[in-house]
């Protein structure tokens, strides 16, 4: 029976020929309505002739006669199609509410008649096949479109037009002609598609393919003004009625796709402030945004409609009631997330998602007109708005997180209060709970572990992951900082997985906070200001079973001096993970301003010391009890204070670096002034540096030699001068009271120095910068009397500037090929007797002999680490490179042996300017341009030299020695390309850790040269490689080069195979020997006796 009543509405709904139709059609219109006066006839004549149809005619009538608002002898073709439609689907739903009623009562099977556990039970009778589902679905479309959408009024749902041609030439016949009676024939067909919807089979079909124009139809019906035309002819009770099956709709299908189709019933984004008076928040846009849209389709377009076709305007009732209608959507449990999924469902993460989250988070921040209260809006949505960073699955969440970010970022500027209150305090609690103001209003203020977990990753992604550290933001987390720094120690000691995100919170604040806040959140984190422990006395973090951590009841501890050195201990780890801390914000000036403020701190102390002592002096005999043990009270706490600043300063020298500590001129400066006012405490009482303390003393000295060394450097800006201003007052006060006379003249002159920015400069000014860092020659000095000061500096001078005689007394390695017979007379240089100033005149010289031993001498200077040398490091350097276009093979070579010894003693600098020359040739303005290819396999040479040299610290230098000889390997001149691939060879086996992310690049250089270059002297050098980097990683082979060694090795034997040059032939050879005896050793390791001692646990 349900495949006859099926049948029947296929003989409908078919398709016709054209040669069936009686007369030939003038227009589509007219063809549309011929074949469906040709299948309405076609049916009739079936249901009377043929026999497999009498059951289907016979229920047919049945349902009619039930069936008032069927009328037989209409003249209107489409809805006299659309009455059969309606009549044979009502058949349909007769029949199978009737079967299954019977398969329900049917009593189960006995044990006895029971299948074998393989069989499947019986299907019920309202599961349809594909085909039937086809049939049924092309007969809702055609009572859709023809009993439905044609009576909706203009902008109510989506229009016909613009969703395929069929719906367009439909459109068009109904615009045509008038059509009467149109809110009647809606009702009809809603009451008939809800009548349907009461089988589950039957609501699937309808639902999933028509759910928005059967709400369209709903809200005209129940909410339409009755002073449209299309309405007059309804009772307040059909429309009463029409309202209770929408919202019985509303709450039965999936939430999200409910939004989704109000979104495009509210129409286009024209309408938007319009809207926004209407609903609220529920319809706001955010700027550059349509939160209207399908998801998936273009903002503003609706399914099925052309990309870039925006939505009709909606009439001002419909806006009004979707408005409302998605409002209480908003309100409902779980409504939040439903709105987010409506409007995000189906994104891939590209930039319209981004746009539609701002849309989101403006919809949810702003409450809607219908709310009673702010507050309760709020209440109800907050909750909500957390619960969307505690998904698991990584796109939704991803997505989610993005609404719930952008959300609180937005209710914090619109609403502080509101975002305090709803968001922010129940977002912390875990760790509000953990503070001791916290643990004294609880008895029990234990933390779980899922609790707190959850708290820290909710707060990495709002204060990490958001990227937005608004000032409220991080006020809010100022106040828990100290915990979460307290977690973090003790993530620090345990494997936790809480650990990065904690690091990443703090480091995120200290370095996004304002500089003074960030300042006081150190002191307080150090010990310094307030409490020293993040949380309370009684509480301490425990693991959790999970790799997190709780918060339990600490255990007393009997013993006390237990409890001392727990506390000691504590306080001891919490500054060296806070060093750890400081060693992080690399590219931050806050650990240099923080250092600073502590030595204004001692400074401040050492004042506050000598305060004290006249305070001691006047006795005790005046005052009240009350008053001494006040009095005993702030001096022992201040006596802590001092020592705790010490302990903190103490930690920062020894565990941050300096190159993090002071990273600006002007905090090299603050450091002088705070060291030389810490100097100048006391010399008024006279009982300076000089005289009490030989340590301050030296370091005074050391000081003042680091300050001398500043103003003797090259080119000072008026900006450094002005910075330096600030030093003039405590110089002053040490040329005129310090008991040191050198400190007092040099100081005397740095002032002078400063004062003139540098207009006037002493003559010896660098040389007492070196004598004043040295400890042992100043406190030799202090007994030298001031008239001998002169003379002692001029031989200070003069022995600087010669070095000692025993190393030169050594054979140098001058002889290099190509030397010739000059290798005799100058291969054993005496010692200098000469001025630095005439070697540098000497490297100039026409005479061959005399300008390769003085290049000689000079290496051996740079070897030595000579002060002069160093000094005038950029003139040694030009020399060189001058040198090394000479004609002559010995001073060339010793120019090479000279900048390999630069490059050795002073590799960051000298390295970069070599590579700088080998990859574009000489920059020497007097560079002879025909030598410039001979010159870049000189610089080549060095590079090698030094790559040998390089020792350990080849992982760290080696780096960009790498990149530019693989640009080498693609010189348009071979012998670069060669020399490049020799360098490589040289430099890569002593990489170590630092080769295998280079590997892959590597070996693709290599087998790409083997394989297209045409030079035989450039395809050498890479099999060269190869060989030198096998014998060089040796056992290590297998684990630097595991990912291309298959490679490599496919690539030797393509050279031995294929290759046509002899040499490279046999280099690949020997590179095959080589990992041949790489990978027995691998395989078949040597055997060792030895004996193991296994503790077991």
């Amino acid at each position: 029976m349900t495949s006859a009543i099926l049948s029947a509405i296929s003989v409908l709904t078919k398709p016709v020929a054209e040669s069936s139709l009686r007369d030939a059609p003038s227009s589509q219109q007219e063809a549309l309505l011929g074949a469906l006066q040709a299948n309405r006839a076609l049916l009739w004549e079936q249901l009377q002739t043929e026999s497999s149809f009498e059951g289907v005619r016979r229920l047919r009538e049945e349902v009619r006669a039930g069936s008032d608002w069927f009328s037989s002898d209409t003249e209107d073709v489409p809805w006299g199609f659309v009455q059969e439609c309606l009549l044979l689907l009502l058949t349909l739903g007769r029949h199978l509410s009737a079967e299954l009623e019977r398969f329900r009562e049917t009593p189960p099977p006995s044990a006895a008649k029971l299948r074998t556990p393989e069989m499947a039970p019986a299907l019920p009778p309202d599961v349809l096949s594909v085909t039937q589902q086809k049939t049924l679905g092309a007969a809702l479309q055609f009572v859709v479109s023809l009993g439905l959408c044609p009576y909706l009024a203009p902008g109510v749902g989506v229009p016909l037009g613009r969703r395929s041609a069929f719906g367009a030439m439909v459109e068009k016949a109904f615009h045509a002609v008038p059509v009467p009676a149109a809110g009647r024939r809606l009702l009809t067909t809603m009451k008939v598609l809800l009548q349907l919807a009461e089988l589950s089979c039957l609501a699937t079909l309808v639902f999933t393919r028509h759910l928005g124009d059967v709400m369209a139809a709903l809200c005209q019906l129940g909410y339409q003004p009755r002073r449209e035309e299309k309405m007059q002819d309804l009772s307040p009770e059909e429309c009463k009625t029409c309202k209770e099956a929408l919202k019985k709709l509303l709450r039965q299908v999936y939430q999200p796709i409910v939004i989704t189709e109000l979104l495009i019933l509210q129409g286009g984004p024209k309408q938007s402030a319009a809207v926004g008076s209407c609903r609220g928040s529920a319809s706001r846009s955010a700027p550059g945004s349509a939160p209207r849209s399908a998801p998936g389709s273009a903002p503003g377009s609706a399914p099925g409609s052309a990309p870039g076709s925006a939505l009709r305007s909606a009439p001002a009732w419909l806006r009004c009631l979707c408005g409302r209608l998605l409002s209480e959507r908003l309100m409902q449990p779980k409504g939040v997330q439903a709105v987010v999924r409506a409007i995000l469902e189906g994104g891939m993460g590209g930039e319209s998602d981004w746009r539609k989250c701002e849309a989101v988070a403006w919809i949810l921040v702003t409450p809607p007109q219908q709310c009673a209260s702010a507050d309760s809006y709020f209440t109800h949505v907050c909750p909500q708005i957390l619960d969307l960073l505690h998904f698991k699955d990584q796109l939704t969440a991803q997505q989610f997180q993005r609404v719930a970010t952008r959300s609180l970022l937005l209710l914090v500027q619109e609403e502080p209060g509101a975002a305090r209150q709803h968001l922010l305090t129940p977002l912390l609690s875990p760790l509000h709970r953990c503070t001791p103001a916290s643990s004294e209003a609880q008895s029990q203020a234990a933390v779980e572990e899922c609790e707190l977990s959850q708290c820290v990753s909710d707060v990495y992604k709002i204060w990490v992951v958001g990227n937005s550290p608004t000032a409220s933001l991080l006020t809010a987390l100022e106040e828990v900082l100290p915990v979460v720094f307290t977690l973090f120690c003790f993530t620090k000691q345990n494997v936790s997985h809480l650990r990065a995100p904690c690091q990443e919170i703090l480091l995120r604040y200290l370095s996004h906070a304002e500089p003074s806040a960030a300042l006081s959140a150190l002191r307080q984190l150090s010990g310094l200001q307030g409490q020293r422990s993040g949380g309370a006395a009684d509480l301490l973090f425990t693991p959790g079973s999970d790799g997190g951590a709780r918060l339990s009841c600490r255990e007393r501890c009997s013993e006390e001096d237990d409890a001392l050195y727990e506390k000691l201990s504590g306080e001891q780890w919490r500054l060296e993970v806070l060093m750890q801390l400081l060693n992080e914000l690399k590219d931050s000036d806050l650990p240099g301003d923080f250092f600073l403020e502590l030595l204004q701190g001692l400074a401040s102390c050492a004042a506050a010391v000598e305060e004290e002592e006249d305070e001691e002096e006047l006795g005790v005999s005046a005052m009240t009890l009350l008053e001494v043990e006040q009095q005993v009270l702030g001096a022992a706490a201040r006596r802590g204070h001092r020592l705790a600043l010490l302990q903190v300063l103490a930690m920062m020298v020894e565990c941050v670096q300096h190159t993090v500590l002071l990273r600006k001129p002007s905090q090299v400066v603050d450091f002088m002034v705070s060291l030389l006012q810490r100097a100048c405490v006391g010399l008024d009482q006279g009982i300076g540096p000089g005289l009490g303390n030989p340590v301050e003393s030296d370091t005074l000295s050391m000081g003042v030699g680091l300050l001398a060394t500043l103003l003797s450097g090259p080119q000072l800006s008026a900006e450094d001068y002005s910075s330096m201003w600030r030093l003039l007052p405590p110089l002053e006060t040490l040329s005129e009271k310090h008991s040191d006379v050198f400190v007092q003249e040099l100081a005397s002159n740095l002032r002078a120095v400063i004062a003139t920015h540098g207009a006037y400069r002493p003559e010896h000014l660098s040389s007492e910068a070196q004598r004043s860092r040295n400890p042992e020659t100043m406190s030799q000095n202090k007994s030298v009397p001031l008239m001998k000061k002169g003379n002692m500096q001029t031989e200070a001078t003069d022995s600087q500037t010669s070095p000692p005689p025993s190393p030169l007394n050594s054979q140098p390695a001058c002889s290099e090929p190509g030397g010739g017979g000059r290798t005799s007379g100058t291969s054993k240089p005496g010692p200098p007797v000469k001025p630095f100033s005439d070697l540098l005149l000497e490297a100039c010289d026409p005479d061959v002999p005399t300008r390769a031993f003085a290049l000689r001498v000079l290496t051996l200077m740079v070897q030595k680490q000579n002060p002069e040398a160093a000094q005038e490091q950029e003139k040694v350097l030009m020399l060189f490179l001058e040198n090394l276009e000479h004609e002559d093979s010995f001073v060339y070579l010793s120019a090479i042996q000279g900048l390999a010894a630069l490059a050795d003693s002073y590799p960051e600098r000298i390295l970069e300017r070599l590579l700088k020359d080998f990859q574009h040739g000489p920059s020497l303005p007097t560079s002879i341009t025909e030598h410039s290819l001979e010159t870049r396999l000189k610089v080549g040479e060095v590079l090698m030299r030094a790559s040998r040299a390089m020792g350990e610290l080849a992982p760290h230098f080696g780096r960009p020695l790498v990149g530019v000889f693989l640009q080498g390997t693609r010189d348009p001149d071979p012998g670069v390309r060669a020399s490049s691939l020799s360098n490589l060879g040289e430099l890569c086996p002593r990489l170590d850790s630092a080769l295998p992310a280079l590997a892959q690049e590597l070996s693709s250089c290599l087998t790409a040269l083997i394989k297209t270059e045409k030079e035989a002297e450039v395809r050498r050098a890479s099999v060269h490689v190869i060989t030198l980097l096998l014998r060089g990683l040796s056992d290590k082979t297998t684990q630097v080069l595991s990912d291309v060694l298959l490679d490599l090795y496919r690539a030797l034997k393509w050279v031995v195979r294929s290759d046509p040059d002899d040499v490279a032939v046999l280099h690949a050879q020997l590179a095959l020997e080589e990992l041949d005896d790489v990978m027995r050793r691998f395989i078949f390791p040597e055997q060792k006796l030895e004996k193991k001692i296994v503790v077991l646990p």
